[in-house]
């Protein structure tokens, strides 16, 4: 099953509040995306617009968060929050692109606030958290080595599956194979 996430509002903007949860039942097979890019605006006050998400895999399920870009504009503010609840032998697929400014445009992020939280159970133990924090001017940020290279944008991507199954990818073998 695809499921799409709409944002009627066509972005978010400093105090905006989004809640977002969905669940793959058991054996199922759950594909969640976006109608277009998410756009995060400038936020006039300073605060920020907060995004939060809470996905649940049941037994022998799989869910495939698969949103189109976030893009970031110049003075946005942005908190962003990820839980996924993972069954035993749940499998996920997460790839969460980020665009800073739209390059063609010409936009160039020197005031920016940025976090976003990952945090990932499986049969309620912590497998997997990630903290990403941007503030101020990223373009200069993203000019250094070490952070960007220059790079405009970034991704994160994220397979959890039951360890053999993984331990089988890694080897170059037939994942079904392993179960």
């Amino acid at each position: 099953m695809t499921a799409v996430q709409l944002n009627t509002a066509g972005g978010i903007t400093g105090g905006d509040h989004l809640m977002f949860a969905a669940q793959a039942e058991e054996q199922s097979h759950l594909r969640l995306t976006t109608q277009a890019a998410e756009r995060i605006y400038r936020s006039v006050d300073g605060r920020p617009g907060t995004v939060e998400t809470s996905l649940t895999v049941a037994a022998g399920a799989r869910l495939d968060w698969l949103p189109q870009e976030t893009i970031l504009f110049d003075h946005s503010s942005l908190r962003r929050s990820m839980r996924v609840d993972l069954a035993h032998d749940a499998r996920l697929l997460m790839v969460e692109p980020l665009i800073f400014g739209r390059a063609a445009m010409g936009e160039v992020l020197t005031q920016m606030s940025l976090r976003d939280s990952w945090r990932i159970y499986r049969d309620n133990t912590l497998i997997f958290a990630d903290a990403l924090r941007f503030e101020r001017d990223l373009n200069l940020q993203m000019k250094r080595p070490a952070i960007g290279d220059g790079a405009g944008a970034m991704m994160t991507a994220l397979f959890a599956a039951p360890a053999n199954e993984c331990e089988a990818l890694l080897a170059g073998t037939d994942p079904a194979d392993a179960i």
